[in-house]
């Protein structure tokens, strides 16, 4: 009468509260998530949630099942967990580089959770500030690189982790703080702080302001994120933080973050392996673990639909 299923599939509508996001999470359609649905609540009698609820409403049926997913599926994960170390062995190496700093806030979570699970894996992690990454990636010094600017490269596969939107942060009483989104021009009398990367590998010049034609009056750099938001706080310049690094600031009213264009800058999260890495097995735990725990804290994170690269 259950099927497992089901229990994933309740599991994602209440995680994302969206019957959209729940069937690209599940990458199903969205008119094959409502037959899934309507197949669970004829197999029970009842409905399992309220219908155009916002946010959505379960029934105690729904709830019922809830309970049992919360049981179940973490079970389920552990044994194949149990698994793959079976099957590949649960020993190996896991080094990762970071080219996000605001990625810590979810990533030290997942570490944690990996670490428990494959305590027999070497795990190492860097910031990807210090040196160029992708090239360690190749060369096999590094195992994994969370980027969100994927290079082409031979024997380099790029998996995605999810998609968000890349806001501008702006102190309280700055002149721009009432405009509904933000042009390139409004960046040209700014001093716009970002990361110690190339320019070519930021995506506020190559995707906003380098097809405008627009440069910022000055760039500065600065490697930790806290010092950036310090920086804006003060009036000392402007920033693009991915909206859960930003926030994470705005919503204590620390700064105020503003939408990049009409339709806002869209961008998306990758883990960068070297493609025979892809079916060892702590690896592919690594990335399904990454995903839940980004989409549980995380604000404003979408699915990352499209192939893996």
């Amino acid at each position: 009468m259950i099927d497992l299923r089901h229990l994933r599939t309740l599991h994602a509508l209440r995680e994302t509260d969206s019957l959209h996001e729940a069937a690209e999470r599940l990458h199903l359609t969205q008119s094959a998530l409502s037959h899934q649905f309507r197949d669970m609540e004829e197999r029970i009698g009842m409905p399992l949630f309220v219908r155009k609820s916002r946010p959505v409403r379960f029934t105690s049926a729904g709830l019922k099942l809830l309970q049992l997913a919360d049981q179940v599926l973490p079970q389920i994960r552990s044994t194949e967990r149990d698994l793959g170390k079976l099957a590949g062995g649960s020993a190996g190496r896991l080094h990762i580089a970071i080219e996000c700093h605001s990625c810590y806030q979810w990533l030290m979570p997942c570490v944690d959770e990996f670490r428990s699970a494959w305590p027999e894996v070497e795990l190492d992690l860097a910031s990807g500030f210090s040196f160029p990454p992708l090239p360690a990636l190749e060369r096999g010094d590094l195992d994994l690189v969370v980027t969100s600017d994927p290079v082409t490269l031979p024997g380099i596969t790029y998996v995605p982790l999810f998609g968000y939107e890349a806001l501008l942060a702006i102190d309280n009483h700055h002149a721009l703080r009432d405009k509904p989104y933000l042009e390139p021009s409004d960046i040209a009398h700014q001093t716009l702080i970002t990361y110690p990367i190339e320019r070519t590998r930021l995506d506020i010049f190559t995707r906003f302001l380098d097809p405008a034609d627009v440069e910022p009056a000055q760039v500065r750099t600065s490697e930790l994120t806290v010092m950036m938001m310090q920086l804006v706080a003060s009036g000392r310049g402007v920033c693009r933080p991915p909206n859960w690094g930003g926030h994470e600031y705005s919503s204590r009213g620390y700064v105020t973050a503003k939408r990049l264009g009409e339709h806002g800058l869209q961008a998306r999260l990758y883990a960068a392996l070297r493609s025979d890495m892809l079916e060892v097995p702590y690896v592919s735990d690594f990335l399904l673990t990454a995903k839940d725990i980004s989409f549980t804290t995380l604000a404003g994170v979408s699915v990352a639909s499209g192939p893996v690269r």
